[in-house]
């Protein structure tokens, strides 16, 4: 007996060969929608059939934004995904990521070939956006001069502001070189030096709008110098022209709304601003008015006479309390003189003579302190207040003895 694998390991190997399947991998089915349901989860399951045979399907909720219709039984479709093993029933499936009603298939495919190489190009860059003026007074249509379309677009601009100029270039937009008429239009509005292109038409089935698809179209846009709005069928509808311009409205009359600005808003505006301009202007001229006189306070401080009234007034009050100063210092010493005038006199022999006292010098020119000094016979000199007087001493008495 040879080796036994598990189901497992079979149903891996099995999903592995389905791996490395590069045509298994990304692949178109066609076939008839049956056993359609709608889970709550948002996923699809589904069955592709044909007359031989049966293909069970899922599109994840995930993939469901690109699904322009409601699957639904009986539909003949083409469904774009990868076909691999669901390992626990060990079932294959398709594992869809896009689906579109057949007959458009073929188309869908020439779109997708296409939208990649113009994207690999760099046509659908952000870099090259240009950006749609705020204030148009010139805007430019490129679309049939009959139908929804003009009149939506004639009619939003005249509500929105009548002082719009509108350029339109009558292009035809279906069939047979209405890729080529629809890219003249474009190239002759952008020489005529305008705000604003709109560029589409109303809906239609993905073979009405098949011009905006075409590569002629996406190149006169991309190089329009003009910011170009498209505008092409209903809000489902994408186009080529739409990854190409510098903005895409979901319909011709959300492109008159994006292309033309509201007067009635725009005046609004301007008085908003106004206002505001005048506001500022007060508040400015306050501020220089407030600033002169500033300007004039410090220029009347820093003027000679300002400065020399000043310095006068400084010299007046450094005068005053120099002499204040002066006064209280004369005051205090003449307050001291007096003391020691006090003093002086306290210690005064002429003070002491006028009391009756006398001042004795002997002969030898010295005050006569004590009697010891003197001698019997000795010549004295008496000097009282007013004058001298010789005395001649004729005996000494001792304070002890007496005379």
């Amino acid at each position: 007996m040879g080796q036994a694998y598990s189901v497992t390991e079979i149903n891996q190997y099995i999903k592995n060969l389905f791996v490395r399947d590069r045509i298994l991998s990304n692949i178109y089915i066609k076939g008839e929608v049956s056993n359609c349901k709608y889970h709550t989860s948002g996923h699809i399951y589904f069955t592709l059939k044909d007359a031989q045979g049966q293909l069970a399907c899922v599109m994840f909720a995930g993939q469901r934004k690109g699904l322009t219709f409601r699957l639904e039984e009986g539909q003949s479709v083409i469904a774009l995904g990868s076909v691999n093993v669901y390992e626990r029933d060990g079932k294959y499936q398709l594992y869809a990521n896009e689906i579109v009603l057949d007959g458009q298939g073929i188309l869908y495919e020439k779109f997708e070939r296409l939208k990649r190489a113009l994207e690999e190009e760099g046509l659908f860059d952000r870099d090259h956006k240009k950006p749609i003026p705020a204030f148009p007074t010139k805007v430019g249509i490129v679309t049939a001069s009959t139908g929804a379309a003009i009149q939506d677009i004639i009619n939003i601009s005249k509500r929105r502001n009548p002082y719009v100029q509108l350029v339109l270039y009558p292009a035809q937009v279906q069939g047979a070189g209405s890729a080529e008429s629809v890219a003249k239009g474009i190239a002759a509005l952008d020489r005529l030096g305008l705000d604003t292109i709109i560029v589409g038409r109303g809906g239609g089935s993905i073979e009405d709008l098949w011009a905006f698809n075409e590569e002629i179209v996406a190149r006169a846009i991309f190089q329009c110098k003009t910011p170009i709005i498209s505008a092409v069928g209903h809000e489902t509808d994408v186009t080529i022209a739409d990854f190409v311009s510098d903005l895409r409205a979901p319909t011709p009359s959300a492109a008159a709304e994006l292309a033309v600005n509201d007067y009635r808003t725009f005046q609004g505006l301007i008085r908003d601003y106004q206002r505001k301009l005048n506001r500022e202007m007060q508040q400015k001229l306050v501020g220089y008015q407030n600033k002169i006189k500033e300007l004039r306070l410090r220029l009347f401080y820093a003027s000679p006479a300002y400065q020399i009234k000043q310095k006068r007034q400084f010299l007046i009050d450094a005068e005053q309390k120099l002499q204040q100063h002066m006064n209280r210092r004369l005051m205090e010493k003449r307050h001291r003189l007096e003391l020691y005038i006090a003093r002086l006199e306290g210690l005064s022999p002429l003070l002491k003579l006028s009391k009756g006292f006398a001042l004795i010098v002997g002969e030898d020119e010295l005050p006569v302190q004590s009697i010891s000094k003197v001698a019997q016979n000795e010549l004295l000199t008496l000097s009282l207040l007013d004058g001298d007087m010789k005395a001649r001493v004729e005996e000494i008495c001792p304070k002890n003895r007496g005379c």
